[in-house]
């Protein structure tokens, strides 16, 4: 693979599962510290309410597995790859 192909394909990694990863790390901690109400209405009624903190700890643990695509797509697509051996001596004549 190109190095060019490698930069490209890192950086639309990063924007398109570092970036909502971050923001779903926040919300994640927003939620998992209890500090995220809500307010719904439903023919005429309405709810209030805070919601649960599993909910964050679960957007906590997507958010680890979308920051970390990126970091693994650009290891191996960056990553220097081991030349194979090449003996360039010739080989001798059969006796």
């Amino acid at each position: 693979m190109n190095k060019n192909t490698g930069i490209i394909a890192t950086v639309a990694a990063a924007l398109l599962c570092g970036c909502p990863g971050l923001l779903l790390c926040i919300f994640g901690g927003v939620a998992a510290a209890g500090l995220l109400p809500y307010t719904t209405t439903l023919n005429g009624v309405s709810d209030q309410g805070v919601v649960p903190s599993t909910y964050g700890y679960v957007m906590l643990c997507l958010s680890l597995i979308f920051i970390a695509i990126p970091i693994a797509v650009g290891f191996f697509t960056l990553r220097k790859k081991p030349q194979p051996l090449v003996d360039n001596e010739p080989i001798p004549p059969v006796s």
